[in-house]
């Protein structure tokens, strides 16, 4: 575990920082704290900040609380969710945040640790958890509770799969056998099997089904929303808000929550006045999102999805 560190390459790492910029000499949160590289090239490139660290995985934070620990009371780590930002904020009895990073990728350590069942290169229990702790249902239970047509909702929405009715419907037949899927390897080998596999395809079949359950069992997209809100507000004037995000649902999300804090309604023309609840609190930073460099994508093929988007808390 204390290689960890050194195996997972944080993405777009160059960019965060600059989006900083001189003059920061206050408080940071990084709410979505993982490993802690995200942090450690703040605190190195900023000698007078400090950074409050915010990750729902224990395991993660034992390892970012060893590796930033040289920093002193420069650094403060909690244990919680990002959408809890409100809460941890009131706890740590901060008010001058600059900035707010989140990265919404899911680590190379969990993705590695097969008791997490994130990945369907081990054959692992069916979890997915983010906080293993929480006490929340597993992919596992969820495939069991939910009918049919439920799972065939969640594998379409979460995870853009066409054949997601076809993926269901097997998943459900297997329960019914008394063969409930309960590990990766079954759920794979059974959405290979429904969706199909040609020679030339470079990602596995069952990637967008295994990215729809991990969304769904951490609640990930309903509380983006929150999230971002959540954060301009607690931002100080100035201050800015900065979210790498990994696939086309969270780019999407956070794209129109910047709009629409910048102004931009999405009611119909029709509608008289406003009623989507657009505000100009914010300025946008990235017409279009930061994407790695070719020399990034070359040393890290995992950041080959990570899209940057920035915005600025307006001073009035």
């Amino acid at each position: 575990m204390e290689n960890a560190s050194r195996k997972h390459a944080s993405v777009l790492v160059d960019e965060i920082v600059s989006f900083l910029g001189p003059g920061y000499a206050e408080t940071v949160i990084d709410c979505t704290l993982g490993l802690g590289g995200h942090s450690e090239a703040i605190l190195n490139a900023f000698p007078e900040i400090r950074v409050l660290g915010i990750d729902q995985d224990q395991a993660a934070l034992k390892v970012a609380d060893g590796r930033l620990s040289k920093f002193g009371s420069r650094f403060q780590s909690f244990h919680a969710n990002f959408a809890e930002i409100s809460r941890v904020v009131a706890e740590a009895a901060i008010t001058d945040i600059n900035a707010i990073i989140a990265d919404l990728g899911v680590s190379s350590m969990q993705l590695d640790d097969p008791e997490r069942g994130f990945s369907f290169r081990f054959d692992a229990p069916l979890d997915m958890r983010m906080d293993p702790d929480s006490g929340g249902q597993t992919a596992a239970e969820l495939l069991e509770t939910l009918d049919q047509d439920e799972i065939a909702n969640l594998i379409y929405r979460y995870g853009e799969e066409r054949k997601s009715r076809r993926v269901a419907r097997l998943i459900v037949k297997c329960r019914e056998k008394g063969q409930p899927v309960r590990t990766t390897a079954e759920l794979a080998e059974l959405v290979e099997k429904a969706v199909g596999r040609a020679r030339k395809d470079k990602i596995h079949p069952a990637t967008r089904t295994f990215q729809a359950l991990r969304i769904a069992v951490n609640d990930e997209l309903d509380i983006l929303h929150t999230f971002i809100q959540d954060s301009v507000d607690l931002l100080q004037p100035e201050g800015t808000l900065s979210i790498i995000t990994f696939h086309s649902l969270e780019d999407r999300i956070v794209k129109q929550a910047f709009q629409k804090l910048s102004g931009k309604c999405f009611c119909p023309p029709r509608i008289p006045r406003c009623m989507c609840g657009a505000e100009n609190l914010v300025e946008i930073l990235t017409r279009k999102p930061v994407l790695p460099t070719e020399a990034e994508l070359s040393d890290n093929p995992r950041s080959r999805s990570a899209k940057l988007r920035v915005c600025r808390k307006i001073a009035y």
